[in-house]
């Protein structure tokens, strides 16, 4: 079995998204995969939404209309490479349901993208359907002979970018890949580091940090930051969870295994309250902003990093709406605010490099 590599022009990928486009799990993996993969997505695969409009589902600025078929077995007939899972279930198994997909997918010769926590490579019959050239990438899991964190990243000359939200999934990932493509076309050497599942598939390398145990956790993003940092000028971590999220584990050891240099806050218009926990109300912006740079710079046993803006989500609203909410978080933070997948991230880039 070869090992795995990212999603590339050329090839052609299936996403598996059972239930992921009507919103009933969650499927932004294969949302993402549609707006930045650099395969070409050819085919998706969700029996709920079989034959309907993929555009119109999504409002995703698709460059093709892409087929909805109902089962893997429909799919092959698009002629796919690999297939990607673009959905996470409950708890991130893997259904029985869709195990036969997979086998399926596996005995096709395709190649399959994994970020659930079930791991295809220990699954005997799929483990047997593999042939020369072919892989299955299982990566929500823990790297091995991980480090401890030990502050290091400091040393690097290169800027380091930590992304931090006011909750969980409120676009994080995308707007680091944002500022990612805009440093690229300004001509600097520029690296996302992906820490989640989605994020590894569309870059082909990082690590799924919430597959590492805690103990080990900022050491792993110091890991890959040591890495990549040494040949880069930028470098733009992808950020996970939020401090002010009880349920969140993941902020502390990706600022700690970072050591940012800036930090960049992302919000998502209109959120007042905590998704999953409605009783916990967002403070002022202003307020998150200073607990962030607090955290980061550790009463000074750790440089500062402070927040150069604010990536504004504004999923949902008009143009004009999202403008406004932009104006209104600058006026009250006093930071810059765009929503950088509108407008593109290049002038939020310019105040990081100033």
């Amino acid at each position: 079995m070869t090992q795995p590599t990212k999603l590339r022009f050329g090839q052609r990928a299936a996403i598996l998204q059972h239930g992921g486009i009507s919103g009933t799990v969650n499927g932004k993996t294969g949302l993402s995969l549609l707006r930045y993969s650099e395969a070409d997505v050819v085919v998706v695969i969700d029996a709920e939404s079989a034959g309907r409009s993929l555009r119109q589902l999504t409002n995703l600025p698709l460059p093709k209309e892409i087929p909805i078929v109902a089962s893997l077995r429909e799919a092959l007939a698009f002629e796919p490479d690999v297939l990607s899972i673009g959905v996470a279930p409950s708890g991130g198994r893997l259904p029985d349901a869709w195990r036969n997909d997979l086998l399926e997918a596996a005995r096709a010769g395709l190649c399959i993208q994994n970020g659930l926590h079930t791991r295809l490579n220990e699954d005997p019959d799929i483990r047997a359907a593999l042939r020369s050239g072919q892989w299955v990438w299982d990566m929500r899991q823990e790297p091995p002979n991980l480090p401890v964190g030990t502050g290091a990243a400091r040393t690097l000359s290169c800027r380091r970018v930590l992304f931090v939200g006011t909750d969980m999934n409120v676009g994080k990932m995308t707007a680091a890949l944002e500022f990612d493509r805009a440093a690229r076309a300004s001509g600097l050497r520029s690296k996302f580091i992906a820490t989640g599942q989605t994020g590894m598939m569309i870059s082909g390398d990082g690590v799924a940090l919430d597959g590492v145990r805690v103990d080990y956790a900022s050491g792993c993003i110091e890991q890959q930051v040591m890495k990549h940092g040494v040949d880069h000028d930028v470098v733009w971590v992808e950020g996970q969870g939020s401090l002010i999220n009880p349920a969140s584990t993941a902020t502390l050891p990706l600022i700690r295994g970072t050591q940012p240099t800036h930090l960049i806050l992302v919000h998502k218009a209109g959120m007042t309250h905590l998704k999953r926990f409605p009783h916990i109300a967002v403070p002022p912006l202003k307020d998150v902003v200073a607990l962030n740079e607090a955290v980061a710079a550790g009463a000074g046993a750790f440089a500062p990093a402070k927040v150069a803006a604010i990536a504004l989500n504004s999923w949902g609203f008009s143009d004009s709406d999202s403008r406004q909410e932009a104006d209104r978080i600058s006026a009250a933070t006093g930071l810059p605010c765009e929503d950088v997948v509108r407008s593109g991230a290049a002038g939020l880039l310019r105040t990081v490099l100033s």
